[in-house]
């Protein structure tokens, strides 16, 4: 055995150690780092929008998808995200990013619309996006069901926000030169302006929604009278020329009227949403209402033309009524056409009031004798014009004492009033009268007569003209007998000069007799001689 060399170190023995390794590497740390982060950041942002609305519009003409804001007074509360057409290719869907804070804002009545440039009535709006580009406005309802769907609307609304105020809406037949932003007056000031309006279900009617400004609705009561004030209201009468108009705005571009008669009751102003008629002028609006009105027909054998529903029924000029409708009728037997007019009258509009009567048979057997008392005494219904330069023409009751006797007969529906013939159709029967005479005059004879009677006559002045010939030789003649140089006028002149000698020893005696009348008779003394 080899001895061990004592300088060498001792040096231990060897044994296994097991090494410690970690679960996870540092290379892993920057990656799980930033998908640490990037989660953070991904439900940062999640938290950090707003909810997704979609809004249903008829164009997207000036929308960008990424570009067009939403603005709610003036301030970005979301933004276009995307835009496309809808299943039924009708329709433009938007898909806008609200930010967040924004829940509360979407509920049913929301309202959104597309703000462009625009020019309605008297407003100009939208002038901002000329250069901006157009954009979605908002309108925060007031509802408490949320909402993520909404229809744009057509057109932008008048009143946006808590402006006071209240809504009322006015029916109307003719819309006329109304638009959105029309001004409404009150005593030519101007308290409002129309917000919309809209065509009812049968086509009928309008219904125009109006907003007036507090305080003014305060003046609107259940008694007011709206008109249109439109253009210039030219009327003539014994006072003389009247033009009335609300303002020059309300010529170029229309308006609404509205005011409470003075004799009306005091009452507290209407209720939001109350309707109203809108009449065609304030004539219109402040006529007085019909209290009992009946229906009559008028059967008239002669042309209507010029005659319209709507116009008055007078009785020497006062308004009892207006017409209703104008119809045709023709007899199968006789085919004779007349036209059946049906009226609405109300007799109280005279003053003729049964006072204290009950309601009921009484009342209207007293109103039955009155209007047979009338008719009685002659009077009938008759078309008259109104304007020569229009030819309008309306209805007109008076008195015709030498109307042939009529009676009513009350059993009909509606009651037939009797009628007389217009003055136009009066004049054209008294010229068919004086044609047909001048028919009968025999026009042919009296012609042959005439013209024997100018052959006559041609005759006579053939020998008149003879005779004055004739006439004339024998004044030449005469002239050259009694010129001077002939053997007549020398004769002539001696016979005058012998009568002027004549004359002049006249004269003497008459002289001598007018100094000596007793001469006479014992003749010229020796002394006178």
């Amino acid at each position: 055995m080899a001895e061990t060399d004592p300088s060498k170190q001792q040096v231990p023995a060897s044994r296994s150690v097991s090494r410690r390794r970690t679960r996870l590497s540092l290379v892993w740390f920057i990656p799980i780092v930033a998908a640490v982060a990037g989660v953070w950041v991904a439900v940062t942002r999640i938290l950090g929008q707003g909810p997704e609305i979609s809004i249903i519009l008829k164009t997207a003409e000036g929308l960008e998808a990424g570009k067009t804001k939403i603005h709610y007074s003036g301030v970005d509360v979301g933004t276009v995200s995307t835009i496309r057409l809808s299943e039924d290719h009708m329709r433009v869907v938007a898909k806008a990013q609200m930010a967040p804070d924004t829940n509360d804002f979407l509920v049913k009545d929301t309202q959104f619309w597309v703000v462009r440039p625009r020019i309605s009535g008297a407003n100009v709006t939208g002038l901002g996006t000329l250069i901006s580009g157009a954009y979605i406005g908002m309108e925060i309802g007031k509802s408490k069901d949320h909402e993520r769907e909404f229809v744009a609307l057509d057109t932008p609304p008048v009143v946006t926000g808590d402006v006071p105020g209240r809504f009322y809406v006015l029916q109307a037949g003719d819309l006329g030169s109304l638009d959105i932003g029309t001004p409404v007056y009150f005593r030519r000031l101007q308290v409002g302006q129309i917000a919309s309006y809209h065509l009812d279900d049968k086509g009928q009617m309008f219904n125009v929604k109006i907003f007036v400004d507090a305080p003014y609705d305060q003046f609107v009561t259940p008694s007011t009278r709206f008109w249109q004030a439109s253009g210039v209201d030219v009327s003539l009468s014994a006072a003389g020329l009247s033009v009335q108009t609300q303002s020059l705005l309300s010529i170029l571009i229309g308006g609404v009227a509205f005011e409470t008669p003075a004799d009306a009751p005091e009452q507290p102003a209407a209720a939001e949403n109350a309707v109203y008629t809108l009449f065609v002028n304030r004539t219109d609006a402040f006529r007085l209402p019909a209290r009992d009105p009946q229906t009559f027909v008028l059967n008239f054998k002669e042309s209507v033309r010029g005659l319209e529903p709507g116009a008055p029924v007078e009785f020497r000029g006062i308004p009892l009524g207006d017409v209703a409708d104008i119809g045709a009728e023709l007899d199968y037997k006789t085919f004779e056409f007349t036209a059946p007019v049906t009226i609405h009258l109300d007799a109280e509009r005279l003053g003729v009031r049964v006072e204290d009567a009950p309601v009921g048979v009484e009342r209207n057997q007293a109103r039955r004798e009155f209007i047979d008392s009338l008719v009685a005494h002659g009077v009938r219904a008759q078309l008259q014009t109104a304007s020569l330069l229009t030819g309008a023409r309306f209805v007109a009751f008076d008195f015709f004492p030498d109307a042939p006797p009529a009676s009513i007969n009350w059993a009909e529906k509606p009651v037939e009033l009797p009628t007389r013939p217009g003055q136009l159709q009066a004049i054209e029967a008294s010229v068919v009268s004086i044609i047909r005479k001048l028919d009968q005059v025999p026009i042919q004879q009296i012609g042959a007569d005439l013209q024997k009677a100018l052959a006559e006559l041609d005759r006579t002045l053939v020998s008149a003209r003879g005779t004055i010939d004739n006439t004339n030789t024998l004044v030449g003649n005469a002239d050259r007998m009694i010129q001077p140089s002939s053997g007549l006028g020398v004769e002539l002149g001696n016979t005058l000069q012998e009568v002027q000698r004549a004359a002049r020893g006249v004269r003497v005696l008459a002289d001598y007799l007018e100094r000596h009348p007793e001469a006479l008779i014992r003749g010229k003394t020796e002394e006178n001689k």
